[in-house]
């Protein structure tokens, strides 16, 4: 702590020094015309492999400084943006020494702009000649130490943003979890699905078994949950003629934290009408073998040591069968199960088996040892949920914590008539960490949910 606490009065110290010779440390005039890797392809298309000519074109470029190797009258830095990283050099005999005297108060973690031509060095490497420099953003409390290889798995969690600085793997899980969710999005659009938004804030506590958060709204004076699930509210639109849609989004559940668990996590759900829980589960194959496919290039996905083969169709087990989830998950670990066929007491929002009102047309997806998506044909008659709510209510009075409330809205809605549906909840941050080989649900979420720091 001390030697972070007289790095970061030396780096303050240098931000003064700046301020004294009017450079401004966090101006915000600079707009690069180049990301890093535009620069290295258009150096690298002008400059042929073992050449050392410089080229016509001049390049400006941002990031930040994550190395630095000083040779007394230049140096050799390496600026990283979104797209990648860059070396530049950097020499007085370029700049000058009034401009390469204020380059030397910048160190790692400054963020710099950079303009000048390309060239390759002796060594090949793709490089942009510092001719003006502009300081972006001084940084001063400097990363912490062997930074390259931050390994604290707690701190990765609650400084993700050193994380993100220092682990190359971690930058790469994020930006393949937001082209996921894209790829999700585009599949559901190609097929005539609407996405929509819906509350947070319930005012009856419904759409899944679970314990809620609950707050209060001054205003109104009222009782107010964070959404457990979306999936009421989805479905009086369907009532209300929207035939196919879907909602990715936060839900909020008040339970234990686990490498399968956050209180907070994401979900895609979706409707469609005059659909089934079979016909979903051959929708649920396309989609998450479609991802594997092309983020992987196969229908063979590597989970944690463990090889999945995702070719189509996937085994499918009643719950009589396989007994427990603990078992699915244990089956599930070379190929994707579905475990279908539930008990109605299970299911209060799922339609009945018309072969056999004990069970309801519903399945759970298992991959990798883990629940990834769970469905079912929806309920539509509404005496049928009227009394499914109010065994919920019996329940509850029991003292059952995840008993759904009685929602009358909604059974007034379905008495409006819902056309036959079939519905589905996918767990983004599972789906997540399966694709991204992650082992806990924190490596895909950005902010996880910590205790306190001590």
């Amino acid at each position: 702590m001390e030697s972070e606490d007289r790095l970061m009065q030396e780096r303050i110290a240098k931000v003064a020094e700046l301020r004294a010779r009017g450079v401004n440390p966090y101006p915000n005039d600079f707009a690069p015309s180049d990301t890093m890797s535009a620069a290295l392809a258009g150096i690298g298309a002008e400059v042929a492999e073992g050449a050392e000519a410089v080229t016509g074109r001049r390049f400006r470029i941002a990031g930040r400084i994550v190395a630095v190797r000083s040779f007394g009258k230049a140096a050799f830095v390496k600026l990283r943006d979104r797209s990648g990283e860059l070396q530049v050099h950097v020499k007085r005999d370029t700049l000058g020494d009034e401009a390469f005297s204020l380059f030397l108060l910048c160190e790692g973690g400054d963020f710099l702009g950079v303009e000048g031509p390309g060239f390759r060095t002796r060594t090949g490497e793709v490089t942009v000649l510092c001719e003006r420099f502009s300081v972006l953003g001084k940084a001063v409390r400097p990363l912490p130490e062997k930074w390259h290889g931050l390994k604290d798995v707690e701190a990765r969690y609650r400084q993700r943003y050193l994380d993100l600085i220092a682990n190359a793997e971690v930058m790469r899980a994020f930006r393949m979890r937001s082209r996921i969710v894209s790829r999700m999005r585009a599949f559901l659009d190609e097929r005539d699905f609407l996405e929509v938004e819906t509350p947070l804030l319930h005012s009856v506590r419904g759409g899944a078994l679970a314990k809620p958060f609950v707050t209060h709204h001054n205003a109104l004076d009222m009782r107010l949950y964070l959404r457990i699930a979306p999936e009421l509210y989805l479905k009086r639109l369907v009532v209300g003629g929207l035939e196919r849609v879907y909602e990715i989004g936060r839900n909020f559940r008040n339970e234990g934290l686990s490498r399968r668990h956050n209180p907070e996590f994401t979900m895609l759900e979706f409707y469609q009408a005059y659909a089934t829980a079979t016909d979903l589960m051959a929708l649920t194959e396309e989609l998450i073998g479609g991802l594997a496919r092309e983020l992987h290039g196969g229908n063979t996905l590597r989970y944690q040591g463990s090889s999945i083969d995702l070719t189509p169709p996937w085994p499918r087990f009643s719950y009589q069968e396989i007994g427990d989830e603990e078992k699915a998950e244990r089956m599930s670990i070379e190929r994707p199960v579905f475990v279908h066929r539930w008990p109605v007491e299970s299911s209060p929002l799922a339609r009945r088996v018309d072969a056999d009102p004990r069970l309801v047309d519903r399945f759970e997806l298992f991959i990798g040892g883990m629940e990834v998506a769970n469905a079912f044909s929806e309920l539509n008659d509404p005496a049928d949920q009227r009394a499914r709510f109010a065994e919920q209510l019996e329940r509850a009075g029991r003292g059952d914590a995840e008993a759904m409330e009685y929602d009358e809205d909604y059974c007034r809605a379905l008495e409006h008539g819902m056309p036959p549906t079939a519905g589905e909840g996918v767990g983004i941050d599972r789906i997540v960490m399966l694709l991204c080989d992650q082992p806990s649900i924190r490596d895909v979420i950005l902010f996880p949910l910590l205790r306190p720091d001590p």
